[in-house]
């Protein structure tokens, strides 16, 4: 039996040997983004006894950039609620502001503001305290906070966002401590490299509107891609899904990703998604909703600056205070670019083995595919009482789960699962 698996056992027997008393002991949601809110306003439906901790909307404030756009339309960009009223349109009402659609991409800035009015509303009792540690024991689990408070948790919901997960390229690890490079989400600002040569590795929405960004700020960006162009998505036809042509919504039905009836299956087929063979459901994670930027991007990319497609990096030195890379052309050549700062759009990876604050004996104990939590339908992980949520939970549910729409589903399993467990 391999080693985690062992783990997981011995985890189990334990679990079913001690079982705490669950009567008044809370069940704990780590994070307090998108998916944290909406997790915790449907266990407060469902009569869960729970505390939340972190700083609302702190992922987005912290690793998005000032100036950028969401890619997912305002009818697809609600935080879910049990009770109508508290949509990202309620939002807009509330603040005195005209009703939007489809043409309207969502300022990064307005959607944070809607987070935090949705939960000042919706989910009060957010504590501001970090989670630091959690340890099972006796059958739940030990949480330790910043503040140095420890108690007991009946179940723990691990929604904790992108930052854990963004993925380095193992041929640029060597580079980090020269602080020439990286990631995206490690920058809220991006003046700061106004003047200077930026490489910025990447073809999707990422990497492409932090280029634009770059660009706007004086900087002077280069987009390195893999791929052998760069996509954009089309626009609208009209501000609603239902004005577009009979004809167009029977070929492309719409859905909250998009028209088109690839997504409408992940949208509408989270649930079944789980039960499709292990490289099915990865190859489909990552070629649904494939690399692209959003229709509105495109005018701010096209002739702006180079971008250089059909290329990988072979090699990454630093070089007099800057980064030389060395490409692999579309040819099958080498090609070498100087830049200042290598900026990676590299997307984000799962991996429990990089969530620190489970300790590291629950880390093993997680059965995982491809370092992703394998979960139940009810996003079990296979620790009994131990939740992933966002988008730790997309390599079992789709790319659903990476955008704010898939709230709702999951959401619902979620709390049903964990009231159906406590009672």
């Amino acid at each position: 039996m391999p080693p985690n698996l062992r783990v997981a056992a011995r985890y189990r027997a334990a679990t079913r040997a001690t079982e705490i008393r669950r009567e008044g002991i809370p069940v704990v949601v780590i994070g307090a983004g998108p998916y944290g809110l909406a997790t915790a306003a449907w266990l407060n439906a469902s009569g869960v006894r729970l505390r939340i901790f972190g700083e609302p909307m702190q992922g987005w404030d912290t690793h998005m950039p000032e100036g950028m756009f969401l890619k997912s339309v305002p009818a697809a960009s609600s935080i879910s609620a049990p009770e109508p009223g508290y949509g990202f349109a309620d939002f807009r009402a509330a603040q005195g502001r005209e009703p939007v659609g489809d043409l309207y991409p969502i300022p990064v800035d307005e959607f944070i503001d809607y987070g935090r009015w949705f939960q000042e509303r919706r989910v009060p009792e957010v504590e501001r305290s970090m989670v630091r540690h959690v340890q099972a024991v006796d059958g739940g689990f030990s949480i330790t906070l910043d503040s140095g408070e420890e108690f007991l948790a009946a179940a723990v919901v691990v929604s904790t966002g992108l930052a854990p997960f963004a993925h380095e390229p193992p041929e640029l690890r060597g580079l980090a401590a020269t602080g020439r490079t990286s990631h995206t989400c490690e920058h809220r600002n991006l003046t700061g490299f106004a003047g200077q040569q930026v490489a910025v590795l990447g073809a999707g929405q990422s990497a492409l509107e932090s280029a634009a960004l770059l660009h706007e700020a004086g900087a002077s960006p280069t987009v390195v891609a893999r791929a052998p162009s760069v996509l954009f998505g089309d626009p609208p036809q009209a501000d609603l899904p239902s004005a577009r042509p009979r004809s167009t919504r029977l070929h492309k039905p719409g859905s909250p990703l998009g028209p088109g009836w690839s997504l409408l299956a992940v949208s509408r087929g989270a649930a079944a998604y789980r039960h499709l063979p292990t490289p099915v459901r990865f190859r489909l994670l990552h070629t649904v909703l494939g690399p692209s930027g959003a229709w509105w991007l495109r005018e701010r990319v096209a002739g702006r600056f180079p971008v250089l497609c059909g290329r990988t990096v072979r090699s990454a030195e630093p070089e007099d205070g800057a980064v030389l890379l060395e490409l692999t052309d579309p040819g099958g050549g080498s090609e070498r670019l100087r830049a200042d700062h290598l900026l990676m759009a590299t997307g984000y990876r799962v991996d429990v083995d990089r969530l620190e604050l489970l300790e590291p004996t629950l880390r093993q104990a997680v059965r995982t595919v491809g370092g992703a939590p394998r979960l139940s339908a009810g996003f079990e992980s296979s620790v009994p009482g131990l939740y992933f949520t966002g988008l730790a939970a997309a390599p079992s549910f789709g790319p659903f789960l990476r955008f704010v729409c898939g709230t709702d589903f999951a959401a619902r399993q979620l709390a049903a699962s964990v009231a159906a467990r406590n009672r």
